[in-house]
């Protein structure tokens, strides 16, 4: 099956992302200019490593209809083993990515899916990881044109790797103007615009690897020297929760759709213009606005969250690190479970960050949960590695917060 995230380049690509996050904060650091929070960026990790298992189960219907329109309306006007097939499929995945990309700014059901990877105020290498995972919904849609007039899939596949790991260096404020190279290419400068939500930058330079289509399609808006940019969304998410992150906008449309007067209004709200409400939904429940417009969402957390934030933080890449090696040893339903762990750890560490006032008990008891059903429950092989390891990490939870809870200041929310 095609599938654009199942690349090998992709998953090869992954340890030197995290290597290069590491260098990234040391490097701002060193220069005084860190840019890095730990509660953003645990977020950030989190919702890349969480993106992956729809990838990994499967999910979408994107290999299914790959292969059916490439064995029925294969129009096989490009030959397998010419390079010149490269180059054209190159260009054409990423002109097909703005449009993408483009349409996801543009229209609000597809907003839903996309909001995810704009909700950090923070713009650093971690960013580049905060995926949706509920792009493969309909982000498909836009390659169809590739299969049908014969991109060979091996080849599709290839293409769509290199693409995605190269907007992964563009999302860094440490590399400045690159000069010629900025009318030709995305680059951090350029990227960086399109991550802000000042009025004077949004919905704008949305290519992958060239800017070129955004100059030529008209959505090329440069940095201004008086304009810093500001980072995140125009609604802001102010949640480190990678589930509410991940629904957020369609919650919004669904209340919506069920409040709001008008049944025009209530199929609109689907199509429309991101920013587009029905009016009687603003009178009722306006947007919430900020104190201020560069304000970010930040709570306040001890040394002791911070320290369990950071054995999270390592647990969850060395788990998937595990999962991605070990996954044909397990069956379906084990690598369903495993996954519904790893958001679970995620959820319940973004509520410590949040100062919830349940969070260490329920950290204790999804910990305890997470021993019985690897243990005791038959669902899982306990003697997978990941098994294994899921484990030690549940009771080093508890032992953490059994041995430091009287000493947590907990701030109610």
């Amino acid at each position: 099956m095609i599938n654009t995230d199942q690349s090998i380049i992709i998953t090869l690509a992954v340890p030197v992302f995290l290597l290069l996050i590491a260098f990234e904060y040391l490097y701002g650091r060193l220069k005084g200019r860190n840019n890095y929070n730990l509660s953003d960026t645990f977020t950030s990790l989190g919702l890349g490593l969480i993106s992956r298992f729809p990838t990994m189960l499967n999910l979408g219907f994107q290999g299914m209809v790959f292969v059916y329109v490439g064995s029925y309306f294969n129009l096989k006007l490009l030959l397998v083993d010419s390079f010149l097939t490269w180059i054209i499929a190159f260009v054409l995945y990423d002109i097909s990515y703005y449009w993408m990309h483009r349409m996801h700014h543009e229209i609000k059901i597809l907003w839903a899916t996309h909001s995810v990877h704009h909700h950090g105020e923070e713009f650093n290498l971690s960013t580049a990881l905060r995926q949706t995972s509920t792009g493969w919904l309909w982000k498909w849609v836009f390659y169809l044109p590739m299969i049908i007039i014969g991109v060979p899939a091996q080849v599709f596949v290839t293409v769509a790797g290199i693409n995605l790991v190269y907007q992964f260096w563009v999302h860094t404020k440490h590399i400045g103007h690159l000069g010629i190279l900025e009318k030709v290419f995305v680059t951090p400068m350029n990227h960086g615009i399109h991550h802000a939500k000042n009025p004077e930058y949004i919905d704008a330079n949305y290519g992958g690897v060239f800017i070129l289509w955004d100059r030529l399609f008209g959505t090329y808006i440069s940095e201004k020297p008086e304009i810093k940019p500001v980072y995140g969304t125009v609604k802001p998410l102010s949640s480190w929760n990678p589930v509410w992150a991940n629904f957020q906008v369609f919650s919004q449309m669904l209340q919506d759709t069920i409040h709001t007067r008008k049944y025009s209004d209530k199929l609109k709200i689907w199509y429309a213009p991101t920013n587009w409400r029905p009016a009687d939904m603003l009178e009722k429940k306006p947007d919430t606005k900020l104190e201020s417009f560069d304000q970010k969402y930040n709570p306040l957390i001890n040394d002791r969250q911070k320290t369990f934030t950071l054995i999270q933080l390592f647990s969850i890449v060395i788990f998937a690190g595990i999962m991605a090696t070990t996954l044909n040893a397990q069956a379906y339903h084990e690598t369903g479970m495993f996954g519904l762990i790893l958001v679970l750890i995620v959820v319940v560490t973004t509520s410590i960050l949040q100062n919830k006032v349940y969070a260490y008990n329920l950290q204790i008891l999804t910990s305890l949960c997470v021993v019985l059903i690897i243990n005791y429950s038959g669902i899982v092989d306990r003697d997978l590695l990941a098994a294994k390891f899921l484990t030690v990490h549940a009771l080093a939870n508890i032992l953490y917060i059994v041995l430091t809870y009287p000493n947590y200041k907990i701030r109610p929310t």
